[in-house]
């Protein structure tokens, strides 16, 4: 049985010695977020970010989005919300970014500060040269909020009806999905991850297998998702930079092995009760925020999630939902 994070819950981390920085990821909706270029006399000038500024004293952040996009883009924020947040140690400074992601605003972005601008397709993103501290943020960007995990699929003979059922999760806009099927052995899986595979791509979009780094080899998915114990039992990141790695974690240690593996995005769970899983104790969302805090990576809530959860995840530090039930066959959308 997991460990469940309600037994030692850290408390929050101290960042009053921080540089508090508010970060716009600008989303258009259209598959591309707004990047600008730092001038070259500014700290880590000449590379890209995210645009965004100090945090001034007493300010609240929201105020402080609101202002940078204005001073810097001279557009006018109507809705945002909150997308990561991440501590960062430089040399010379130590920073807290508070990420935000914008999804609708009003007015032209330009350069109001003479720094050039870049519309860029987010899986496009990683071939841009970013200060070290937005490397989670960049990820962040690229991920959807909901993130679907397979029932498990019966024998072939149901497969049909399973891979229609996965059709209609993506045509309601699911765009990222873990293969989770415990029951099937290598080879039955391998068929069976190739059919979804095809149905992923057909749609644009990724699929996570279950299990060793090695099934890979055998089927071009866009990445793996290990469980607690085979995350555990790993010492370094078995798959390349250009593939996916998640990683379902249940306390504070597993988070911290996450990190140092260097995954793209750990699942946190369970947040709320399970009938699949009666016996793990629900951290709640206040242990959630707790644990977010002291993460770097994207978070997706797992445990009683659906579509109608979406924004207390996200206000409690979570990059989205994972969920089985209330994402499969079209059942909720989240887009």
């Amino acid at each position: 049985m997991p460990s469940t994070v309600a037994e030692a819950t850290p408390p929050l981390p101290d960042y009053s010695d921080y540089l508090l920085v508010v970060v716009a990821v600008i989303d258009n909706g259209r598959g591309k977020v707004l990047i600008a270029r730092r001038h070259d006399h500014l700290h880590q000038g000449g590379l890209w970010e995210f645009p965004g500024g100090k945090v001034e004293s007493a300010e609240p952040v929201y105020a402080a989005l609101k202002r940078e996009l204005r001073e810097e883009l001279s557009i006018t924020l109507e809705q945002a919300h909150p997308l990561i947040r991440i501590p960062h140690e430089y040399p010379d400074r130590k920073v807290l970014l508070d990420v935000w992601r914008v999804t609708a605003f009003s007015g032209e972005p330009h350069g109001a500060e003479g720094q050039p601008l870049a519309w860029v397709n987010k899986p496009a993103l990683t071939q841009y040269v970013f200060p070290a501290a937005n490397s989670a943020i960049v990820r962040a960007a690229q991920l959807p909020p909901c993130y679907l995990i397979t029932p498990e699929p019966g024998k072939p003979s149901e497969w049909s009806l399973f891979l229609h059922q996965l059709r209609l999760s993506l045509e309601a806009g699911v765009s990222l999905v873990q293969l989770r099927a415990t029951t099937l052995e290598r080879a039955p899986y391998l068929k069976l991850a190739e059919q979804v595979l095809q149905c992923c791509e057909e749609q644009g979009a990724k699929l996570l297998l279950n299990g060793a780094a090695s099934l890979l080899d055998a089927c071009d998915a866009a990445g793996i998702h290990f469980n607690s114990r085979r995350l555990m039992n790993t010492q370094q990141r078995p798959i390349a930079a250009g593939k996916l790695l998640a990683a379902s974690c249940h306390s504070e240690t597993e988070l911290r092995m996450a990190e140092k593996l260097g995954v793209d995005f750990a699942v946190l769970s369970p947040v709320k009760p399970t009938a699949s899983h009666p016996e793990s104790q629900a951290i709640g969302w206040h242990n959630f925020y707790r644990l977010s805090e002291r993460c770097t990576v994207p978070l997706f809530a797992l445990g009683g999630m659906s579509p109608q959860d979406l924004s207390d995840a996200q206000r409690y530090g979570a990059q989205g939902i994972a969920a089985i039930r209330s994402l499969w066959g079209g059942a909720g959308k989240c887009v």
